[in-house]
């Protein structure tokens, strides 16, 4: 994966729900991006191993064609990524963003809730289940190491 194409091309924070965000710049530490919140509690949302959520504008791309309201940060995503599919990484995958040294560990799928229903047709959040749509499902990592992120930043 030292495909040097790859980018954030939008990092996102909420103080709970969605969407998120768009910001220039965050910290990001054990438990997820410095400025970022979640409404529902763990073990769904948030902690050390969902610290930080993953998305590509790929497959926003895709769900949006199926007529779905989809853009950065929509269904919850803190990093939004530029020329990764979300069905060639694997948990276990070691991301390192930018030049400050932030490092992220792949570790689960991150399948859809209630929370985002609102953004689908017929509220058919599905569409972005991991069984049914690899490419097009959520990542969810846990911070190896501790840095800033910004848009623009390449990933490794």
């Amino acid at each position: 994966m030292a495909d040097l194409s790859v980018r954030v091309v939008s990092v996102n924070v909420s103080p709970g729900g969605v969407p998120k965000l768009p910001v220039s710049e965050q910290w990001v530490g054990r438990l997820g991006l410095a400025d970022d919140r979640h409404t529902e509690p763990e073990p769904d949302h948030g902690g050390p191993d969902q610290a930080v959520c993953l998305y590509s504008v790929e497959a926003i791309a895709r769900v949006g064609a199926d007529g779905h309201t989809a853009f950065p940060g929509a269904y919850g995503e803190n990093l939004t990524l530029e020329g990764m599919e979300m069905d060639s990484i694997a948990p276990g995958d070691l991301l390192t963003i930018g030049e400050g040294g932030l490092v992220l560990e792949l570790t689960k799928r991150a399948e859809p809730c209630q929370t985002i229903a609102h953004w689908f047709v017929e509220r058919r959040i599905g569409r972005i289940n991991s069984r049914q749509y690899p490419a097009d499902a959520r990542w969810y990592a846990r911070v190896v190491t501790e840095g800033p992120v910004r848009a623009g930043d390449a990933v490794r």
